[in-house]
Parts: structure tokens; sequence; C-alpha cells
């Protein structure tokens, strides 16, 4: 018996370690570590921001109507500032202008004092620190491996920035703004910490048109964006990647690469030709016609600006209509045939991708084209400028229409709770990712404008450039709210720096879907003008309490419910 319990006390302690490991709840073995579950990818975002893309244009995308069944659209989807620039910079920021200082597309602009500082382009949006208050930046210190392909901020030109890349970007390629006539650009090689530039030559005009879109900047920014996706989707840390196509904006410069280009270039592959109609899409090219473009030619006569007291007050539509129907068809047709490359890379974005990635697409604003008494262009309050496409197609979002009123400050929040980080404080949006998987979420009905400064010597505007995508300077400064049916404008009709002359106007989109008449000041609107009237009131209060990096308190925020 001594013998035998020696043998059973000797079997224990071999078999003791053995024993431990089968434990409940101490998986250490290599079967039961690999065994247990991981932890799932964290998503990683694509966003595709066109420039100066209306909703008028959207029809035409198959690809982006297949997002829009497929995914979430936002039928009231707006930019707090219809220019470029300071739309771009509230989009990265989620500020508004008053909180990023990026009031408009320059640095400078005659009548504001020099010690006011930059008041727009890259100048103002480095000097205020809006690169440390980009989203971009957030999530790389969060771990994703961030990206920019194509059109950035105005003013950020290589004979002006220095070389280093602007923290928050893994990659940088932004391209510069002489892509906008579409060939002979240049653009940045990504270096580490410092970039190159890197020319992208025309072909010769004898080149097929096969090789001359090869050089399209549309092309080479779809390509270098799916670069990308191929190099990263595959890593075990997820990726954000910002694209900005220059479609469909107009050219900027009287010498192009090619003789004859149209004010609207599309890749010739899309474009009319030898009696050919051209591609624009789901719509044929010759069924685009003058009824797309809402309030084309409308007398101005009945949209003279009202005083608070009713009485009317300077008309600021000063220019006559001189864009024929004629032109402003051939216009609207070329800006289709625009899209379509746009269209094309989301096509191969979405493809390219994993199914735990999400594509967003949207425009940093609207344009108009000979509405509202104006050459074409942007920089309205009007819904042909502020109203913009938003898509969004990837994990967990129920396809169909969303009622939010949403805008392009909502994004940097958005992007932060899909990262999973709480949205920073200073953020004026809020995060659209609940009414991914909710269609019926309906937190918000207003959303606010701001236009902060217009030139004071517009009169002199020379129609050839204004007609190449620079009429915003037109326009008076104001501030507005919008709801899903009414909007409310207040005009500042001084143009100095700092004098006020203030004058409103008022528009019910349920009575007609554009801004045909001035109903300031009537008495069936009495009620709902005074409302938005106290609204865009407590709003402007809150521009004064928050500026820049500082915490939007939450009764501004609620200034949108």
């Amino acid at each position: 018996m001594r013998i035998a319990g020696r043998w059973v006390l000797a079997l224990v302690v071999l078999l003791l370690p053995g024993l431990l490991l089968l434990t409940p709840g101490t998986p250490t073995s290599q079967t039961e570590a690999a065994a247990a579950p991981a932890e799932p990818r964290r998503p990683s975002i694509v966003l595709v921001v066109a420039d100066d893309m209306s909703m008028d244009l959207l029809r035409t995308m198959a690809e982006a109507r297949r997002m829009a069944r497929r995914g979430a659209s936002y039928r009231h989807s707006f930019v707090v500032d219809s220019t470029c620039c300071p739309s771009r910079a509230s989009l990265l920021t989620g500020q508004y202008p008053h909180q990023t200082g990026v009031l408009t597309n320059v640095a400078r602009l005659p009548g504001v004092p020099r010690g006011a500082g930059p008041i727009g382009g890259w100048s103002a949006f480095r000097k205020y620190g809006n690169v440390r208050r980009s989203v971009s930046r957030r999530l790389q210190d969060a771990g994703w491996t961030t990206g920019y392909v194509g059109k950035y901020l105005n003013q950020y030109e290589p004979q002006i920035v220095s070389r280093k890349v602007p923290d928050g970007w893994s990659r940088w390629e932004p391209v510069f703004g002489d892509a906008y006539d579409g060939w002979d650009f240049r653009m940045a090689r990504d270096r580490g910490d410092r970039w190159q530039v890197r020319k992208v030559p025309a072909p010769p005009r004898s080149a097929s048109t096969r090789r001359k879109d090869a050089a399209y900047a549309g092309t080479v920014i779809a390509d270098r964006a799916l670069a990308f996706i191929r190099d990263h989707r595959d890593d075990p840390d997820p990726y954000f990647l910002l694209v900005a196509p220059y479609a469909p904006h107009g050219r900027i410069n009287p010498r192009t690469a090619y003789a004859g280009e149209p004010l609207f270039p599309p890749a010739f592959r899309d474009r009319s030709r030898g009696g050919r109609a051209g591609n624009c899409g789901r719509v044929r090219c010759d069924r685009i016609g003058i009824s797309a473009l809402r309030g084309f030619g409308d007398s101005q006569r009945d949209n003279v600006p009202r005083r608070a007291d009713g009485s009317r007050a300077r008309q600021w539509r000063t220019l006559k209509p001189l864009i024929r129907r004629s032109a402003a068809r051939g216009f609207l047709r070329t800006r289709a045939q625009m899209v379509q490359s746009i269209d094309r890379m989301l096509r191969r974005i979405r493809r390219a991708v994993g199914p735990d990635t999400y594509v967003v697409f949207t425009s940093d604003n609207g344009f108009h084209i000979g509405q509202h008494g104006l050459l074409p262009g942007k920089g309205s309050p009007f819904d042909s400028d502020v109203r913009v496409p938003l898509l969004v197609t990837g994990p967990g979002v129920r396809p169909g229409a969303r009622k939010e009123v949403v805008s392009n400050l909502d994004l940097a929040p958005t992007l932060e709770e899909l990262a999973g980080l709480a949205p920073t404080a200073y953020r004026a949006g809020r995060s659209l990712a609940p009414t991914f998987g909710d269609r019926r979420i309906d937190r918000r009905r207003f959303t606010f404008f701001e236009h902060l400064w217009a030139a004071p010597e517009q009169d002199r505007a020379d129609p050839r450039v204004l007609a190449r995508g620079g009429p915003f300077v037109v326009l008076p400064s104001y501030i507005a709210v919008r709801s899903r049916h009414a909007l409310l404008v207040r005009w500042d009709l001084d143009r100095s720096w700092r004098r006020r002359s203030h004058a409103w106007e008022f528009y019910d989109y349920r009575r007609v879907p554009w801004e045909r008449t001035n109903g300031y000041g009537k008495k069936r609107y009495r009620e709902q003008i005074a409302s938005l009237t106290r609204r865009l009131r407590a709003f402007e209060r809150c521009t004064a309490t928050y500026r820049r990096g500082q915490a939007v308190p939450q009764r501004c925020h609620d200034l949108t419910r």
C-alpha cells in the first residue's frame, strides 16, 4: 500500500501542470488562445469630396445612385458656407467659419484692415490652429493610417507653402490648382515627412483618347486613391482616405493644354464630338435641359431684400443675366459629363475596399448657372448652392433616405465615432453614426449658414473671371437659418469691414421648391419668420461665445433641434 501511494503521488505531481492548464477561465494553452475570439477589426473609411457638384447632377451618376439605394442618403444635407475653402475647412474640423477663421478662398481681399491677419485660404487655416484640430490628426493619433489625394485648400501651392507634410497625414498627395484645367498639372509626391513636386504633363494633341485620359486629373486622382487602398486594405490597422477630385469645377486659366477646351472640361471619353452627344451617364445628354435649373431666368424684381420694418432695401443682385439659355444648357451638360469620371472612381473604390469599410460621398458646395440673377458660381445661401449630396455605404448601414437636417460640420464627429473616439468638445457638428443603423432618427430640424466676408469692389468684377468660378465675390456677407422647408437670410449690405446694414429674405419651399419670391414682411409668414429670427439671433450670440478651440456650449448645439 505504501508503494502504491508513492506511485499515486508521483502521478499527481506529473499531471498537475496539465490539470492547471485545463482549469476553466485560464485559456493559456496555444490551442485555447487560438480559439479565443479575436477583436473585431476597426472599420476603414473612404471620404470622397467632389468640387462644386450641384444636386442636379446626381441623377446622372449610376454608381452614386446605387450607393443611395444600398446605403444611407441624406435628403436635407447642406454645407455651412457654399464657398470652396471655408466649406473644406469646416468639413475637416467640424467647425463653423467663425471658429476656423477661414472666411474666404484667399488670404487677403481689398477692404480688410492690415491688422486683421489672413482671412482665408491655406494661410488662415494654418495660422488659426486648424491643422491640429483636423479630424485626420485625431484618427492618426488613434492608430489610423491616413491619406489625402486630390484638391486640398485654396492657395496651398508649391511656390507658397513649405514642403513639410501637414500633421495628421500618413500619405500626402495633394494635387495643385493647375489641375482645374484637367491636364498639365502638378501634384505632391510623398517622401515621408516631406514632399516633392511631381509634374503630370499633358500628352500631345495627336495622342489617343485613352492616353490623354490617363493623364486627366480625375483619372490620376482615382489611380492614386486606388493605390492607397491596395497598399493598406490588408493591414491590421484601419485607414482613413480623403479623395478630392476637381470635377465638376470649371477651368480657371485662359490658356489650356488643348485648343478649344470647354469651360467645364470632361475626360475625352465622355465629351461630345463628331456628332456624338457625349456620355452623361444615366441620362442622355440631349435630354438634359434648363428645366433642371430651378428658377433659371426668373425676374429678380420680387426678390429685393427687406429691412426689418418691411421697407425695400438695396437690390444686391446687380449683374444682369449675362448667360443665355443655350450657354446654360451647354454648361449643365458638360458638367454632367465631368462627373462621370467621379462616378467611375466611386465604382472602383467600392469594388476595391473590404466589407468593413465605409464609403462616404459628398461635395464642398453646389453651383448655380443663371439662377438668382447671377452668373455661374456659388456662395449663396440658396438651395442650388448649399444643398449637396451625402451618401454612405458600409457595415451596419441600412438602406434608405434619412429625415434629419445635417451639414458638413457633422462629418468630423461622425468619423471620430466610427473610430471609437468621443467627439471633441469644440466640434460644432454632431455624429451621424446613429442614423446609419436607424433611418427613423430625426434629432435636428435646422442648420445655419455663414458667409462672413465679401470683397467691397464686387460691382467691378470681370464677368469673364466670374464665369470661371469666382462669382461668390458679388454676394454680400450673410448669416442664415434653414429648415427642411424654409430659409431666412440676414444680409449685410454694407461693404465695409466693420459697419453693418442688415436686410432680409425669406422663402417657403413648401409653396415653390426654389427661391421665387421674397416673403419677408408678408402676414402669412409672420409667425414663421419671427420664430426663425429668434433662432438666428440666438445663433449669432453663440458665435460670440465660442471661437476656434473653445468647447461649444450645449445650448448652442440645441439650436439645431
